[in-house]
């Protein structure tokens, strides 16, 4: 292979290769395309039967649908959920969202998640959940978080727009918690473009998401709205096309761990730079993506590596900032080194269906050169995540 002969190759690209097209043409010749049709039904039994729970609520995106589990459980104004700052912002955004407080947490090194060990010193009498995310893909360790949520009577609902697909001790990342939200934006494992949802075995969680998706209209009456609701319904077209990716969801997540195993040969020499992703003894990982951390004393410029992999036609991204750093939620009392450290050290390659393995190859040379040209550089320093 010629590293010499500059490829383009995009951090993330959705694999389209179903009944999307057919299944989109059948919407738009029975005209049925806004928030009612067929396709709605189907997509929400297949991700419940796939999530191995009876529920399953369709949204228009995935923070909507985070904001609709919230809201469905009754969090409110002065309440507080905790969360990890190790996330993307929708997670804060969704409690905002309901006035209540986010209460930040560290993460633990090894999978980038909410630190179990850190969660009980930060309840109150005012907490009412706890919300986790399994970071690019892999699973919560949610068994001694459900422990203190049962010994402090509280929620736990999970953001888990990144994660389909993975499990936990053999059972869906979607059936660990009260309720899971998934995002099916177009870098997901599978998309419907813009979309989202929610899935949970409490029937009475159900039926209230449902409510207050559709602008809370009374079932019974017809354009009477008794509560406040919300606009966060889901098109048919969209749902076409998520039924589509949801009938290969096996396929589009083996595809991912395909790619994962690539980057796990192709990287194999150089872990004492990088740390690869792990993957816990009770966990299968998605890979939504594959992330890497530079070891701390082989750490170059987080951004300025980006740049250089961008000039070799290579898009990645960095690790999320943490939430906490966000002016809206900046906090000057709280410590938070290890998120802080894995956001300033991280990187997100290319991890998509598309992907072959001398794509990967190509990233994974790139990578290590561009690696080796910055931390080589006398005037080579490390820029803290803001």
């Amino acid at each position: 292979m010629d590293h010499r002969v500059k490829r383009s190759i995009r951090v993330a690209e959705p694999v389209l290769d179903g009944n999307e097209a057919l299944y989109v043409m059948d919407c738009i010749q029975s005209t049925w395309i806004s928030s009612r049709g067929t396709y709605i039904d189907r997509f929400e039994q297949l991700l419940a039967e796939y999530c191995q729970v009876p529920y399953a609520v369709v949204t228009n995106n995935g923070t909507t649908s985070l904001h609709l589990a919230l809201a469905a459980a009754g969090i409110g104004p002065q309440d507080e959920v905790i969360m990890p700052t190790l996330s993307y912002i929708a997670t804060a955004n969704a409690a905002t969202y309901c006035q209540a407080k986010p209460v930040f947490v560290d993460c633990e090194q090894d999978y980038l998640s909410i630190d179990p060990e850190r969660i009980e010193q930060a309840i109150t009498p005012r907490t009412k959940a706890i919300l986790t995310v399994p970071l690019y893909g892999h699973p919560v360790d949610i068994d001694p978080i459900e422990q203190i949520a049962q010994r402090h009577g509280l929620l736990v609902i999970e953001d888990s727009a990144e994660a389909i697909g993975a499990l936990y001790k053999g059972r869906r990342v979607g059936s660990l918690a009260d309720a899971s939200s998934f995002s099916f934006f177009g870098n997901k494992t599978i998309t419907t473009g813009e979309g989202g949802a929610i899935t949970t075995s409490n029937k009475e969680l159900a039926d209230r998401m449902r409510f207050l998706r559709g602008q809370a209209v009374d079932p019974s009456k017809n354009y009477w709205h008794p509560e406040v609701g919300f606009n966060y319904r889901m098109t048919n077209i969209a749902a076409a096309i998520g039924t589509a990716q949801a009938e290969r969801l096996d396929v589009h997540v083996q595809r991912r761990q395909e790619v994962a195993r690539w980057y796990f040969e192709e990287l194999a020499d150089s872990e004492d730079i990088f740390q690869l992703p792990r993957s816990a003894p009770w966990a299968q990982h998605s890979y939504w993506m594959y992330t890497v951390l530079m070891r701390p004393e082989s750490a170059v410029d987080r951004d300025a590596w980006i740049g250089r992999l961008a000039q070799e036609g290579i898009e990645s991204r960095p690790v999320f900032y943490p939430i906490h750093t966000m002016p809206m939620y900046r906090e000057r009392t709280g410590s938070y080194p290890v998120a802080e450290r894995c956001s300033r050290l991280g990187i997100n390659l290319p991890t998509h269906g598309k992907l072959t393995r001398e794509d990967v190859r190509y990233v994974c040379h790139h990578a290590i050169a561009t690696w080796k040209s910055l931390y080589r550089s006398p005037t080579q320093t490390v820029r803290r995540a803001a």
